[in-house]
């Protein structure tokens, strides 16, 4: 077992986790749970392997399946505890964001990809799965929040580890670091809130 699958799968139970507290915050049933975990978790892999011409890996490895089932399983069971904890749902989201940036960008690189393209690719599959968990729990998109840094950690960390591909320095060890590295800058954020300066319309200005 490599450290990519390794980490795509952990990044699968994590991003499905979150998909599955939210459902559970929405009163979704078991059923509605798993689905919307399965989404959350596989949805960033498969754009990726879409845009890059291949059958996705979800479809194609069955134990892909398996880290929503978990995640279902395991926030059904022990919900009320986990519903105490207001950032529950994004702490796990920061940990699928930085494994699925790094093994994005990875895959992207060993497509054959330019190093821009990679980025690209690395950030799409990061945030694809929470984007689209969002949308059909049909709320506003964690993507778009102005008061929160979502893509940018993700897109630091997969330029970071283009630079360490191109250097020659990649390895599993620089590959779960910047995953760290991605993952602790996005709880950092979120406890400083930190953001990006807005662009502010002129006083009286109307919105297109």
């Amino acid at each position: 077992m490599t450290w990519a699958l390794i980490a795509d799968l952990f990044g699968t139970f994590f991003f499905a986790i979150s998909g599955c507290l939210l459902a559970v915050g929405r009163g979704y049933d078991l059923v509605g749970s798993l689905l919307l975990g399965a989404l959350t978790g596989l949805g960033g892999g498969v754009i990726r392997d879409v845009i890059i011409g291949r059958l996705p890996v979800a479809f194609d490895q069955p134990v892909y399946l398996l880290p929503p089932v978990l995640a279902a399983l395991l926030v059904f069971a022990i919900a009320p505890s986990v519903q105490r904890f207001r950032r529950t749902l994004l702490v796990f989201d920061a940990g699928g964001l930085g494994l699925f940036c790094t093994t994005g960008t990875v895959i992207a690189l060993s497509a054959g990809l330019n190093p821009i393209a990679a980025i690209v690719l690395g950030v799409t599959s990061a945030v694809g799965g929470g984007l689209l968990r969002d949308v059909v729990a049909n709320r506003d998109p964690q993507l778009f929040n102005p008061n929160d840094l979502y893509a940018v950690p993700a897109i630091l960390g997969a330029a970071l580890l283009v630079g360490l591909w191109v250097l020659g320095w990649h390895s599993s060890l620089t590959g779960f670091a910047v995953a760290a590295f991605v993952f602790l800058f996005r709880v950092v954020s979120l406890r400083f809130k930190w953001r990006i300066p807005h662009a502010s319309p002129p006083r009286g200005s109307e919105e297109p």
